[in-house]
C-alpha cells in the first residue's frame, strides 16, 4: 500500500507546524495562566484565534481546540458572532497548572483519518466482494434514513467507515480505524460538534460518502482515495471555519 501524503488545499486549514498538534494542551494551560494573573478580564473578549497564533507561533487550528477545552472548564464561552469571552478567571475547580489530558485534538485525529482512511479506501476498491458491498450500501442508507437524528446518523457514518476497512481483508486495518473512531468520542471533539456537526453537515456527509460508495462499486482505487479524503478534509474544513 503507497501512501500519498495530504497536504490540505483549504486556507482554512493551515498545515500544522511541527509538533503544535497536541499543543493545545499546553496552550490552554497558558492561556488559562494569563487569565487567572488577569491579562485577559472577566467578561473581556479575548484576541482573535489568529492574533493568537501568531502571538503563540501555534496553528489556528491548536488555538480553536485550545479554547474548547477551556470552555469545557467554563473558563470562555463561545457567542455566535461575537467572539470567546473571559467567564471565570478563579476557581477552585479549575487549576491554572494543569489542564486535564483530553487525548489527540479534533484536527490532528482527522488529519491521521484523512491519511490512513483514503489509502484504505484505495485498497477496499480493489479488493472489496459483493457482500462487502452490500455492507456499506446498508449503513449508507441508514445514514439517509437517520438524518434528522444524530445519534443514529453518528451510528450509522462509523459503520460505513468500518465496513470499508473491513473490506480489505485486512484486520489490522479494521483496528486501527475502530481505534480512531473510538479517540472521536473525547470531550474536546464532543464540544466542538455541538458548535458545528449540524443537519446540513450530515447532509453533505452523506453525499461525499455516496461519492465513495461509487468509486468502490466502480473498483476505482483513484476515485476512491480522492472522495474520501475530499470527504475529511471538507469536515475538517467546517470544524475550522469562522465561530457562527
Amino acid at each position: 500500500m503507497t501512501l500519498h501524503l495530504i497536504q490540505s488545499s483549504d486556507d482554512n486549514v493551515p498545515a500544522p507546524k511541527a509538533g503544535s498538534d497536541r499543543s493545545y494542551q499546553r496552550l490552554a494551560a497558558q492561556l488559562l495562566s494569563l487569565i487567572t494573573q488577569g491579562e485577559f478580564k472577566l467578561a473581556e473578549r479575548l484576541p482573535s484565534e489568529r492574533a493568537l497564533a501568531e502571538r503563540f507561533d501555534v496553528s489556528r487550528t491548536s488555538v480553536r481546540e485550545a479554547m474548547i477545552a477551556l470552555e469545557l472548564q467554563g473558563v470562555v464561552e463561545v457567542r455566535g458572532g461575537s467572539g470567546i469571552y473571559v467567564t471565570q478567571v478563579s476557581s477552585p475547580a479549575v487549576n491554572r497548572s494543569f489542564m486535564p489530558e483530553t487525548g489527540p485534538g479534533p484536527f490532528e485525529l482527522l488529519r491521521a483519518r484523512c491519511l490512513i482512511e483514503s489509502e484504505i479506501a484505495s485498497v477496499a476498491a480493489e479488493t472489496r466482494k459483493d457482500g462487502d458491498l452490500d455492507r456499506i450500501f446498508t449503513a449508507l442508507s441508514d445514514m439517509h434514513e437517520y438524518i434528522d437524528d444524530k445519534e443514529k446518523n453518528e451510528a450509522a457514518d462509523q459503520l460505513f467507515h468500518l465496513r470499508i476497512a473491513e473490506s480489505t481483508g485486512n484486520s489490522v486495518l479494521l483496528q486501527m480505524v475502530t481505534a480512531m473512531w473510538a479517540q472521536a468520542r473525547g470531550p474536546v471533539w464532543t464540544k466542538i460538534e455541538a458548535h458545528f456537526h449540524t443537519p446540513d453537515l450530515r447532509l453533505a456527509s452523506h453525499a461525499d460518502h455516496q461519492r465513495i460508495f461509487k468509486a468502490l462499486l466502480a473498483r476505482d482505487p483513484q476515485a476512491a482515495r480522492t472522495a474520501m479524503r475530499a470527504h475529511l478534509e471538507r469536515v475538517m474544513s467546517e470544524f475550522a471555519q469562522t465561530w457562527k
